[in-house]
């Protein structure tokens, strides 16, 4: 029996406690707007409906509100000030008037709202709040603010999808150090490239030292930048081999990422050449040659197999007749692409990868990396240096 009275008088009470806050009356004044799309009639009109569905007060609409304020010229602009609101809600008879502001600041719109306790003239609650920067959603963000001011459970999914991310600085001129400029190094070729290199010319190899010098020029650009971290773009335009008679070029196209006050850098990307290469086999069994001779198919020929700098050397069996690339399976051997200097031209791909630092010596930037570039069976191993003058800094999102 005690235990249904005290069930009995806690609802009781809780029920009047509901109907005491329903008792109190509110009015909400025109917000301030500036930097979106809206009209503060149509803020005032969201915070209304915000406030009918927490069902706490008797709200005003704005046909209750009308006659007061056509009838008192200082209430029909700016009245935003504590005073004039107080005065507002005295004409309109009510407990309590609400209003605020909406702004659009850069990339997000800050909302402020205060309840003002008429009868004491003072505020009663007030919230200000930082939400993305959605114009369209503005209605979902006074919900949250009206929530929150009064305890009300606010929708976690709604919120983080309004919510204001305060993200690091991604501008083109923060934490910049520029490398575009000249660059020179040597590379060292390994591996199937070392081979070719090395080959007599009469075999058709290059017949020069395994290692080129290199000269070339860096484009970068920052797309991505904070302090202490930038994240480019690189192209390398460079010619290789000039001191020993030889053009080569490449361009590489690179991904890289600038960290720390030390400026280390790791950057990696495609490259792209030319390559030269002829269909054959090397002839280790001395069936047909010298033994250890490069055999190729004759550009001229019809499948023919020859050898020499000019290809003239036409590989024949022991009757004198020549060998076609069709009768090598005859013999146990398994015709390839071999590089040659007087081979079919095509495009060659590699995959570069990089590390290195950029030392400063007062505006002089001295881009200093180690590099491989990998292709099929081999490719070449380096340094690379350069060097340019840093720029004057630029201001922050210049134009916004």
């Amino acid at each position: 029996m005690k235990k249904m009275l005290v069930g009995a008088f806690f609802t009781i009470g809780t029920l009047f406690l509901a109907r005491a806050q329903n008792d109190f009356s509110i009015a909400a004044a025109n917000p301030n707007v500036n930097g979106v799309a809206l009209s503060g009639e149509s803020g005032a009109k969201m915070i209304r409906l915000e406030l009918i569905r927490i069902g706490k007060y008797k709200v005003y609409d704005e046909f209750d509100m009308a006659d007061v304020i056509k009838a008192n010229p200082e209430f029909q602009s700016n009245c935003y000030g504590q005073t004039c609101l107080v005065k507002l809600g005295e004409e309109l008879k009510t407990d309590f008037i609400i209003c605020g502001s909406i702004d659009g600041l850069s990339n997000k719109i800050v909302l402020t709202l205060k309840i003002i306790n008429v009868k004491s003239k003072s505020i009663e609650k007030s919230a200000i709040k930082e939400f993305a920067n959605q114009p369209n959603e503005i209605q979902r963000m006074i919900e949250i603010m009206i929530k929150e001011m009064h305890s009300v459970e606010v929708d976690k999914v709604l919120m983080e999808r309004l919510a204001f991310k305060n993200d690091i600085i991604t501008s083109n001129n923060v934490g910049k150090v520029n490398n575009s400029g000249p660059r020179i190094g040597i590379a060292g070729a390994v591996g199937s490239v070392y081979e070719f290199a090395t080959r007599s010319k009469a075999m058709g190899g290059l017949d020069i030292l395994p290692a080129v010098s290199m000269i070339g020029y860096q484009l970068e650009g920052q797309y991505v930048g904070t302090e202490n971290f930038s994240a480019l773009v690189e192209g390398l335009i460079n010619i290789s081999g000039i001191e020993q008679g030889q053009f080569i070029p490449t361009f590489t196209l690179l991904n890289g990422f600038r960290f720390g006050k030390g400026n280390w850098e790791i950057c990696f990307g495609p490259g792209f050449g030319l390559k030269r290469r002829l269909q054959g086999f090397e002839d280790t069994d001395n069936n047909f040659g010298a033994g250890g001779d490069f055999w190729f198919v004759c550009p001229d020929g019809e499948g023919q197999l020859c050898n020499g700098e000019n290809l003239e050397n036409t590989l024949k069996d022991g009757n004198g007749i020549p060998v076609t690339q069709d009768q090598l399976s005859n013999y146990g051997y398994a015709l390839t692409s071999i590089a040659h200097r007087k081979g079919i031209t095509s495009l060659n791909t590699t995959f570069v990868i990089a590390v290195g630092r950029t030392f400063r010596a007062g505006a002089l930037n001295i881009p200093v990396n180690l590099f491989y570039s990998s292709q099929s069976g081999g490719g070449f191993a380096g340094l690379n240096v350069g060097f340019n003058i840093a720029k004057s800094k630029k201001v922050l999102n210049p134009g916004r």
